[in-house]
């Protein structure tokens, strides 16, 4: 098993203008609500993964496709739901139903951009990828990607999904 540095250990081995940036990066993790906001920040910084890029796709997919669907007033903004819980349905369970279709189309859309093209398409069809920009939309360069696997680390409940099968 590879024992890794804790993250003062790996600092301390930064420039000084790596550790600034690797401590401003975990910083921003944190106040945007990683769970995890040292190991983003290194893997960033030690790997040249768009990690920020990364985490704040995933955290607006479930902040504005998931997250939704933890509030009972949605249900009534769907007339099939809000018929379904005045015929008597739980309304948690119809919140449920919802939620776990919100989540599984988020899902298949992140394997759809990390594919990065059809698999069915003909050889000479585009493609596309995800790209980090800076603040001023300009390409970094930096291709985003393996969204699909860092879905459930970037629940805002830090329940990696799982209170969607309950």
């Amino acid at each position: 098993m590879i024992s890794w540095p804790t993250w003062d250990e790996w600092l301390a081995t930064l420039p000084p203008d790596v550790r600034d940036s690797a401590l401003s990066l975990a910083a921003r993790f944190k106040e945007l609500g990683a769970q995890d906001p040292e190991g983003w920040a290194r893997s960033e910084i030690s790997e040249n993964i768009p990690q920020l890029a990364r985490f704040m796709v995933l955290r607006a997919l479930w902040r504005d496709a998931i997250s939704p669907w933890m509030d009972a007033s949605a249900l009534y903004d769907v007339a099939a739901a809000r018929r379904l819980v005045e015929a008597g349905a739980d309304p948690h369970d119809v919140l449920l139903v919802a939620r776990a279709g919100a989540y599984e189309a988020v899902v298949a859309t992140v394997c759809i951009l990390d594919e990065g093209g059809d698999p069915h398409a003909r050889e000479s069809d585009p493609g596309w990828h995800l790209s980090e920009t800076d603040a001023e939309c300009n390409p970094t360069g930096r291709e985003i990607g393996g969204l699909q696997e860092s879905l459930g680390e970037t629940d805002p409940s830090g329940n990696d999904g799982a209170d969607l099968w309950e």
